[in-house]
């Protein structure tokens, strides 16, 4: 039987979870040099290539696809082995922007489950102001919010795109008001986008407050309004219309990483989470934004 090390078998799930070196070295403070000699040490002693790889990306072979389940099942069971040997109960509480989190936040927290079994992790949804008043009190170990003012601290994981989404089959009424929903008053991107419509001369009219990114995403896919949002929260087939009726460009923001931690495991597990954000924000842009995402008129037309 073919003993397996450890370490080879994080790095094989870490690069099957991120598909890529890059991310998987990242997630471990490793090189991409390193992994790839993890990985090649863990075929060669399955006697089995686990992972296809090209220039373009990392795909898992058959007998990848097969191995993942049981690596996953390895690194459980080590993490339980090591936590026996402390009574002490590892937790993390981490706050995640609600307009930040998205349809993918359940495959992120996944990863992290995955990553670190031992760890218990508190996660607490709201806006990125309530969050960071909750992190400077300490009642959060990390937040993942929207950078929303001049403060300088903190982890940049990406810069995201916005844009004016509705569904398919809304349409501006000449003459009217521009319909749209928001998350609530306080919102750093509501407040953005209501003075880019002043300043533009654009009429508009709130129909529909609050409620989560769950209803505002459910409001925009029943042609209620229009809503400032950002590509990766935005309801899966609705459009950025914002050139179609020639709105005001909305700023790009960027996502940061605020953490106090201090114990070696949980800031791996942070930094794992952190590389599988940026994945998620990478496979989101350009042309992949718009399989999920499809483009306004104009800019199918270009």
């Amino acid at each position: 039987m073919a003993a397996l090390d450890i370490d080879s078998v994080h790095a094989f799930v870490l690069v099957a979870d991120l598909g890529s070196f890059t991310k998987a070295a990242s997630a471990l403070d490793s090189s991409q040099a390193a992994i790839s000699v993890k990985i090649k040490r863990l075929e060669d002693r399955l006697g089995y290539r686990l992972l296809d790889r090209t220039p373009r990306n990392v795909r898992l072979s058959a007998q990848g696809t097969t191995f993942l389940k049981p690596a996953r099942n390895l690194m459980a069971a080590h993490e339980r082995a090591v936590a026996s040997l402390s009574a002490q109960v590892r937790r993390i509480a981490i706050g995640i922007s609600d307009q930040i989190a998205g349809a993918g936040l359940p495959v992120l927290l996944q990863k992290l489950s995955a990553f670190d079994p031992g760890l218990i992790s508190e996660v607490y949804i709201d806006s990125s102001p309530r969050l960071m008043e909750s992190f400077d009190k300490g009642t959060l170990d990390a937040a993942i919010v929207r950078g929303e003012d001049d403060r300088r601290d903190g982890e940049l994981l990406v810069r995201e795109r916005f844009g004016w989404f509705a569904s398919p089959e809304w349409e501006l009424v000449p003459g009217q008001p521009l319909r749209l929903a928001s998350i609530a008053k306080a919102c750093g991107v509501r407040t953005d986008a209501t003075r880019l419509l002043d300043n533009a001369g654009i009429p508009w009219r709130e129909v529909f407050i609050g409620g989560g990114m769950t209803a505002i995403g459910a409001a925009v896919s029943a042609g209620l309004a229009v809503a400032p949002l950002a590509y990766s929260v935005a309801p899966i087939g609705a459009l950025n219309v914002g050139e179609r009726y020639g709105l005001p460009q909305l700023p790009d923001s960027d996502v940061i990483l605020h953490s106090t931690v201090t114990d070696p495991l949980s800031q791996e597990a942070l930094k794992m989470l952190a590389a599988a954000f940026r994945s998620r924000y990478a496979n989101m842009s350009g042309t992949g934004a718009r399989k999920r995402w499809p483009a306004s008129h104009s800019e199918q037309s270009n």
